[in-house]
């Protein structure tokens, strides 16, 4: 096994932990690299705000040949886990009188002044119940074209004398696109729904979205390798997958890196293009413990985010069962998981997991990043939760 110690804070014993439970995971991990499925582990879990256990199983390159051990600061794309910063970023605006939970999206975005579009309002949004359109994927549909498709089949056709390139209306306004189900009827999984977010921001601060997050939320946190775009710094720390990445990381480091479309014509990636690592993301969730150094949210903004918002049917993904949801977070409350019934949740694809029981005081985070023959690994997500809660004494 190829196993490297982070720092910590105190020992797993003075916080009520199994140290030995930790040896467990590391073999849990272990196992599944071996199966192939995953590359590696980085984790970083903290109780009562102390990180009481922080490492990194396997290698951090996809490449046989290579076996630079990977570090438990090594950087990789939070995915979807995004979308509970970008949330917090809401509930700050929230806090500050800017908008409301209940605000319709249409009074920040005249896009959606229309039918059907002008019933969403900000919470639809957040909890997955606006009726857009789910995620490609996510319901067996091999005609279904996702949102972003169709920006970028419209951006194909987008000349520079037509002006700035509406993203907005090219997902929305295409016929036949309108909703799957008026709002609040069912809960199904729409990343373009956060993006929306992401431009609400934007409209409502006068600042990209990017910038008031960065500002706003996670350099008062001290989450110093979290960002939108990767740095050089990083980019030497980054967890390797593929080849694509492979590329892409070597880019950043030799400073022949483009913009992006997106970039260009300031499309927020706020449903699910930061990047960091697993100790930032508990710095993160401890902010919803009320043990954050600087003030991001009040007491009662943290409530309102932590609060059971929904509880709707849910097909996603071949399901069959209801789905609870709060503002931004999930709550797994449909499987029988080891921790606390009030623990929020947020998974992010290829893969990564935040989760904060207020009950027990504790944050866990940890990546696993997936190797290109595994689909979704359950055994590095759903069963390592239980793995983890399993030490709490």
């Amino acid at each position: 096994m190829i196993f490297t110690q982070g720092k910590v804070d105190v020992e797993p014993h003075e916080v009520g932990y199994d140290e030995g439970r930790l040896d467990v995971l590391n073999r849990h991990f272990q196992s599944i690299i071996d199966d192939g499925l995953i590359q590696c582990a980085m984790y970083c879990f903290t109780r009562h705000g102390k990180v009481f256990a922080h490492g990194a199983v396997g290698k951090r390159s996809f490449r046989a040949e290579d076996t630079t051990p990977a570090q438990p600061d090594d950087v990789r794309w939070l995915a979807s886990m995004t979308k509970v910063i970008t949330a917090t970023a809401i509930m700050k605006l929230v806090e500050d009188g800017l908008v409301r939970l209940n605000s319709p999206v249409r009074d920040f975005l005249p896009q959606f002044d229309t039918p059907p579009y002008n019933a969403i309002n900000l919470l639809h949004l957040l909890t997955h119940t606006s009726g857009l359109h789910a995620d490609s994927g996510v319901y067996e549909n091999k005609y279904q074209h996702g949102y972003w498709s169709l920006m970028d089949n419209a951006l194909k056709n987008h000349k520079k004398e037509d002006g700035d390139f509406d993203w907005l209306t090219a997902a929305l306004g295409v016929i036949g696109s309108g909703v799957r189900t008026r709002p609040n009827e069912e809960w199904s999984y729409s990343s373009f729904g956060y993006m929306v977010l992401g431009e609400v921001i934007s409209k409502v601060t006068g600042q990209f979205a990017h910038d008031y997050i960065m500002q706003n939320i996670i350099e008062p946190l001290g989450m110093n390798d979290t960002c939108f775009k990767l740095t050089p710094e990083l980019a030497r720390r980054s967890i390797i997958c593929n080849k694509y990445v492979e590329k892409d990381v070597s880019d950043v480091i030799n400073g022949t890196v483009e913009p992006s479309t997106r970039e260009i014509h300031k499309m927020p990636g706020t449903s699910g293009a930061m990047i960091g690592t697993a100790y930032d993301m508990t710095l993160f969730g401890n902010l919803f413990l009320g043990r954050s150094n600087s003030r991001i949210l009040g007491r009662k903004g943290i409530e309102a985010m932590l609060k059971q918002r929904v509880n709707l049917p849910n097909k996603c993904w071949g399901a069959n069962a209801n789905r609870s949801y709060c503002a931004g977070f999930d709550m797994r409350l449909d499987e029988p998981f080891l921790f606390s019934e009030s623990t929020v949740t947020h998974e992010g694809a290829g893969a990564s997991a935040l989760h904060v029981d207020p009950q027990e005081d504790m944050v866990a985070a940890w990546f696993v990043p997936f190797t290109e023959n595994a689909d979704w690994v359950v055994q590095a997500l759903f069963n390592t939760i239980n793995v983890i809660w399993s030490g709490l004494k």
